[in-house]
């Protein structure tokens, strides 16, 4: 009798574990600590330089990216390749050369063009307007009764005494970016900007990287200049006029002069690339889930300090390795998802979302038939505002899930309390929250497509975009839970019947 109890017991037992391998939580179980953590000591490791966008530090991230996911037997998620490579552009002057009149002015000491927006060009003109500080803003219209549709525009840094912007930081109708973009909507073709702050000391002749080289229209040629070339233009009204428009402000005007501008640059061209495996559905494998992470930090500074990026983003990175790897054993084991998913590592996000901006423009698989974006930007920490929560350990941010889709916060809910059974911080969801994360990571490329998203963040810290941000200060059993939350979101999303609803419109704040 005991022998037969013993081997129903063993029958049982064995018949037990079988199911518990056909369940979502055996798979998200491989999502380990101890494997979170061989990943991030490389990829947030010396070698990699602080993977600057682009750089041969990212390359090396980007070929231990590929070579996980090739030996998973993900399929190349790119047509034949597991990259999607993309160009940036870098410009550097030859030689630009402001005239009035015949005078030749000195760059530094009295101009300097803008690297950002110039091309190639030789302009002269027989005149100029000038538009005071160039502000349009509720009762504030700078360009009022002026037309300046092909002309070179003047105008002054700043902002009137007593302006309260209606908008504030960078889209600011005071900033100068809002001010150039204002005077190219008018039509200007060139634009100088009056500074205080000549002559100056330093020039730098070669631009920042950019993604974006071709432009539906080019912006004005663009210069700051001295108050010594507003006065060779504008005479007296020119002389002293940064003072002149804080106490007795000068009127919009016309005001003639021979005036030559020249700017000639060369462009030289790089490339980066977003890190793509694909692993095929079933009998939805036409429609897709895309799981992200942003593989780049921000390099080193003076070829010696490096930025390891281990929470930014190398916690999101290793987190996609792990999760490809636990749904590569699912689908081994017969339990693959009924949708393709998508594991991709972008580049260039701490540049201005570059990867995923090219992605969303350039899709290697339709949008229309991607049901969410799941991305992953910092998990590996807890971040200053839980430092003494009684959930430090075991809560993540939430972020975008009630945003475009009905159906978002009903599967996160659902997968948390099922499984994961974290405290879901929502508080970033707030529209008016000044950190405003919900525009800042790769996720709201594809929320501006229309594409359901969600953000998964541990919030800020210390070491956050310091050189003290390293792989030793991971958390790495809280940075494992979090991943395997979005393992099992993925995993409903993945296998439900039907695509997540887009049933809430994109709302953008004022100022976006």
């Amino acid at each position: 009798m005991k022998r037969l109890l013993l081997f129903t017991g063993i029958v049982l037992s064995v018949l037990s574990h079988a199911q518990k391998k056909n369940t979502a939580p055996f798979f998200a179980a491989t999502i380990s600590a101890e494997d979170l953590k061989k990943h991030l000591y490389i990829i947030a490791g010396k070698e990699m330089e602080g993977r600057d966008t682009p750089s041969p530090g990212l390359e090396k991230a980007a070929d231990y990216i590929e070579n996980h996911f090739r030996s998973l037997g993900l399929l190349p998620g790119n047509g034949d390749s597991y990259r999607q490579r993309y160009p940036l552009y870098k410009d550097s002057m030859i030689s630009s050369e402001i005239r009035v009149n015949g005078t030749a002015f000195e760059l530094t000491k009295d101009f300097q063009p803008n690297l950002n927006v110039n091309h190639s060009a030789e302009m002269r003109f027989s005149e100029a307007v000038f538009a005071g500080y160039g502000i349009v803003d509720g009762d504030i219209n700078a360009y009022k009764d002026i037309n300046v549709a092909g002309k070179l525009v003047i105008i002054v840094d700043g902002a009137p005494a007593g302006y309260k912007p209606s908008v504030t930081g960078f889209a600011s109708p005071a900033n100068i970016f809002t001010k150039i973009a204002k005077a190219k909507e008018k039509g200007a073709v060139a634009v100088l900007i009056i500074y205080g702050n000549y002559p100056r000391t330093t020039f730098t002749r070669s631009s920042s990287y950019h993604l974006n080289s071709y432009e539906e229209s080019l912006s004005p040629q663009t210069f700051t200049v001295s108050e010594s070339v507003a006065e060779k233009i504008m005479g007296a009204d020119g002389k002293g006029i940064i003072q002149k428009m804080k106490t007795s402000p000068i009127t919009s005007g016309i005001y003639k002069a021979e005036i030559d501008l020249s700017y000639f640059k060369t462009t030289r061209t790089a490339y980066a690339a977003n890190v793509m495996g694909l692993l095929e559905g079933t009998d939805k494998k036409d429609e897709y889930v895309l799981i992200t992470a942003h593989y780049d930090h921000v390099g080193k500074r003076n070829d010696t300090t490096i930025y390891y990026g281990a929470d930014d983003d190398g916690s999101g990175t290793v987190s996609i390795l792990e999760l490809a790897e636990a749904y590569a054993k699912a689908k081994a084991a017969g339990k693959g998802p009924r949708r393709s998913i998508l594991f991709m590592t972008v580049s260039g996000e701490e540049k201005g979302l570059w990867g995923s901006g090219y992605y969303t423009n350039h899709p290697v698989y339709p949008l229309e038939k991607t049901t969410v974006d799941l991305n992953i930007d910092m998990v590996g920490r807890i971040g200053t505002e839980y430092q003494k929560d009684k959930d430090s350990a075991n809560y993540i941010y939430v972020i975008g899930d009630d945003k475009l889709s009905t159906d978002l916060t009903p599967i996160t809910d659902q997968a948390n309390s099922k499984f994961s059974k974290m405290k879901l911080d929502r508080k970033y969801n707030d529209p008016n929250d000044p950190n405003r994360f919900y525009f800042r990571s790769d996720h709201y490329n594809f929320a501006e497509k229309g594409v359901p998203v969600i953000f998964y963040f541990n919030g800020t810290h210390a070491d956050y975009h310091r050189p003290t941000d390293t792989p030793d200060k991971i958390n790495y059993k809280l940075m494992s839970k979090r991943a395997q939350l979005v393992f099992y979101t993925a995993w409903e999303m993945a296998n439900r019947e039907e695509m997540l609803k887009r049933d809430i419109k994109l709302e953008r704040p004022k100022g976006f």
